[in-house]
C-alpha cells in the first residue's frame, strides 16, 4: 500500500533496507548462533546517520520523529530482530534526554548519540520491578557532591555495550511512585559495573544483562529535570517508544511472510507447488492481511505521535499490543507453512518465531498494554458522562 511517505521517509526506509540486506542478512545466522553483539553493523548504521533520526537538528540529529524511526526499525527487523533491538534500544535510552534533559545535558550527550559514536540504554526493570514498576529498589541518595547510587537493574538491553544509561532510582521512598527520579549514568563511572549476560531464546545478537551500582557517585547535574520525575519520564518514554516495538513486529512478520511465500512457490508436493493449494493460500492470505493491518496502525499512530498530540498512551499501547500479537501468530504460521523445514535452523523462520516472542513481553507485557488501554477507556468514558 502507498502510505504517502515523504521523500525523506522513503530515503530512510530504502537506506535501512539496503543495509539490512547487504550487511545484516549475510551474518544474521552467525550473530544469532554466537550470541554476538553486532558491533560492525552498529558502525555502519552510525556512518549512515541512522542513529540521529529522532534527535533534533540543533543537537546534530536528523530532526525526525516517531514515524521515520519506525520505518528504519521495521526494515532492519525484517532481516534481523536482534540487530534491530540493539539499534532501537539506543533510541529508547535517548528519548528521556530529549524529553526531560536540560539544554546542557542535551548539548553534552545528544550530538555523540546522534552520530552513533556512543549508544544509549534505558534501565527501569529490576528483579522486583517488572510490570510493577513501583517495586524499584535501586536508590539514589543525595550527597553534597552528587547522588550515590546503589542497586541492580535486570534484563537491560545494551548492558555493557552502551556508553550512556538513563536509569530510574528511588530518591524518596516515602513518596511512593513520586519518589523515583531519572539519572544519566556513564559507562566507566566508579562503582558502576555489569553483571551476567543473559542467554535468551531469541534476539540473541542483542545483549541483555545486569547493571550493578555499588556506591556509584554521580554528579548532581546528571539528574533529569528534578527529583520525583522518574516515573513520569519512564512513562512518557515508553509512550514514545512503543510504536517502535510495533514496527519491529511488522518487520519480523513481513520477513516471515516473504520466506513463507518463497518456500510455498518452490516446495512441490503431489506434483505441484504447495502455494497452489487453497489451504496454504488461505494461510498466506491471512498472514498478509494481518501484517498490513498492523503496519497501517503503526504508521497511523506514529503520525499521531509526531503531530504533537498529548494523550498518546492508549493508542501507543494499542499499537504495541496488536502488532506484537500479530507477529507471534504470523511467524508461527510461517513455520507451519514450511513444515519440518521451518523447524530447522537452515531456514530463518524458526529464528523469526523465537525473536517475535520477546516483543509481547518487553517495554510492558501485552497484559499491561491491555491494562493501559482499559484504564484510558475508563477515563474517557468518565469525562463524557
Amino acid at each position: 500500500m502507498d502510505y504517502l511517505l515523504s521523500e525523506n521517509e522513503l530515503m530512510v526506509k530504502d537506506l535501512a533496507r539496503k543495509i539490512a540486506e547487504e550487511r545484516i542478512l549475510p551474518v544474521r545466522a552467525e550473530l544469532d548462533e554466537k550470541e554476538q553483539f553486532p558491533h560492525e553493523i552498529m558502525k555502519v548504521l552510525a556512518e549512515s546517520d541512522l542513529f540521529g533520526l529522532i534527535i533534533p537538528e540543533e543537537y546534530g540529529g536528523f530532526g525526525g520523529g516517531c514515524l521515520i524511526n519506525c520505518l528504519a526499525v521495521e526494515e532492519i527487523s525484517r532481516v534481523c530482530c536482534g540487530v534491530a533491538t540493539s539499534y532501537a534500544a539506543s533510541a529508547l535510552g535517548t528519548y528521556p534526554i530529549i524529553l526531560f534533559g536540560n539544554d546542557g545535558q542535551k548539548k553534552k550527550y545528544l550530538p555523540e548519540l546522534a552520530s552513533g559514536k556512543k549508544i544509549a540504554a534505558f534501565a527501569l526493570t529490576e528483579s522486583t520491578a517488572g510490570s510493577d514498576a513501583s517495586g524499584i529498589r535501586t536508590t539514589a541518595a543525595r550527597q553534597a557532591d552528587g547522588y550515590l547510587l546503589n542497586g541492580t537493574k535486570q534484563w537491560i538491553t545494551n548492558a555493557g555495550e552502551a556508553d550512556v544509561y538513563v536509569i530510574i532510582a528511588i530518591t524518596d521512598r516515602q513518596k511512593g511512585p513520586r519518589g523515583a527520579s531519572a539519572f544519566i549514568v556513564e559507562k566507566g563511572d566508579p562503582g558502576f559495573t555489569f553483571g551476567k549476560k543473559e542467554k535468551k531464546m531469541g534476539i540473541r545478537s542483542s545483549t541483555t544483562g545486569e547493571l550493578i551500582f555499588s556506591n556509584c557517585l554521580i554528579p548532581a547535574d546528571r539528574l533529569l529535570r528534578r527529583e520525583g520525575m522518574g516515573f513520569v519520564a519512564a512513562m512518557h518514554t515508553l509512550d514514545k517508544s512503543r510504536p517502535g516495538v510495533g514496527s519491529q513486529a511488522v518487520g519480523v512478520a513481513q520477513g516471515a511472510l516473504e520466506e513463507a511465500i518463497k518456500y510455498a512457490k518452490e516446495r512441490v508436493q503431489f506434483e505441484r507447488p504447495i502455494i497452489s493449494f487453497q489451504a496454504v493460500q488461505h494461510m498466506l492470505a491471512d498472514m498478509a492481511t494481518q501484517v498490513e493491518a498492523a503496519r497501517a496502525l503503526v504508521y497511523a499512530v506514529a503520525r499521531f505521535v509526531d503531530s504533537g498530540a498529548k494523550d498518546i498512551s492508549k493508542v501507543s499501547a494499542m499499537t504495541k499490543l496488536f502488532a506484537t500479537d500479530m507477529a507471534m501468530k504470523v511467524t508461527t504460521d510461517a513455520v507451519q507453512v514450511l513444515g519440518g523445514h521451518g523447524y530447522m535452523r537452515d531456514y530463518p523462520v524458526e529464528k523469526m518465531m523465537r525473536d517475535a516472542k520477546i516483543l509481547q513481553i518487553y517495554e510492558g507485557t501485552n497484559q499491561i498494554q491491555r491494562n493501559v488501554i482499559g484504564q484510558e477507556l475508563n477515563k474517557e468514558f468518565s469525562r463524557k458522562t
